[in-house]
């Protein structure tokens, strides 16, 4: 009898193994425009208003926008030799990533002035923060969290789905109590366990703008933003020419093939 139920108990362990949560999918709840150039490399919602780091040399800014118009209200350019990525909120300040340099910005919020620089190694990709440390990827697997003060790195994290590394994790954000991730190149936002990096589960965000509206092979998917206020989840990408409200859609699990 003990034998029957242990192999009962070993079915079930099986079956939980090989079910997969299909990618939850999602509801248009309202479009605004955004700037057609603006190359979005990190994206935030703060008190009313969207903050955005865009990039390319030559063209990286900091830019706070409003959302209803995607009119830019204040702005301050990247010195060309940079290419602008990630950003985050810290108390009264903006923290901003580059790609290649090795090199970070603190602005003041509100004067986008340039409080101080540091620096970091290898590359800045996207960028988010937990309420205690600051959130990094840098295109591989491994999102690294960072001490707000020193820049330092506290601990890591390898990001997996069902065992397996998922790289190329571009910008980042932070909602209720996950990281959200685009994953370059894809129409995918990865939800991760900021605990041990699994991935939770996927939103499917295909279609979400006509590819005649982007015709660049560049203009991909990425630009997260989430209003805690009013629990709104805003998405947009590269040179696209407007911003989506969107409503995740959850689907249910289903059985496929566990991987080997």
């Amino acid at each position: 009898m003990r034998i029957h139920r242990s192999l009962a108990v070993l079915a079930l362990v099986s079956l939980a193994a090989s079910l997969a949560f299909a990618a939850d999918t999602y509801r248009i709840v309202h479009t605004y425009p955004h700037d057609p150039k603006a190359y979005t490399q990190g994206l935030i919602y703060l008190d009313g208003h969207l903050y955005e780091s865009t990039g390319l040399n030559g063209h990286s800014s900091l830019r706070m926008v409003d959302l209803e118009t995607g009119q830019v209200e204040q702005q301050v350019p990247v010195a060309s030799k940079y290419f602008a990525e990630g950003l985050t909120n810290w108390g009264s300040t903006l923290v901003q990533l580059t790609w290649l340099a090795h090199t970070g910005f603190v602005y003041d919020r509100f004067s986008f002035r340039l409080l101080r620089t540091f620096h970091y190694s290898g590359e800045g990709w996207g960028l988010t923060q937990d309420g205690h440390s600051l959130i990094l990827s840098d295109g591989t697997a491994t999102l690294r969290f960072l001490d707000p003060a020193t820049f330092r790195v506290t601990r890591g994290i390898v990001v997996k789905d069902n065992g397996s590394p998922v790289t190329e994790l571009n910008e980042l954000e932070y909602v209720r109590g996950e990281i959200y991730a685009n994953v370059w190149h894809t129409d995918r936002i990865a939800r991760i366990s900021p605990a041990n990096g699994k991935v939770l589960g996927w939103i499917d965000l295909s279609n979400l703008l006509a590819t005649d509206r982007h015709p660049d092979p560049e203009a991909v998917l990425n630009g997260i933003a989430y209003d805690a206020v009013r629990n709104r989840l805003f998405v947009t990408g590269k040179l696209w020419p407007e911003l989506f409200e969107i409503k995740v859609i959850p689907q249910a699990a289903s059985a496929v093939p566990a991987a080997k």
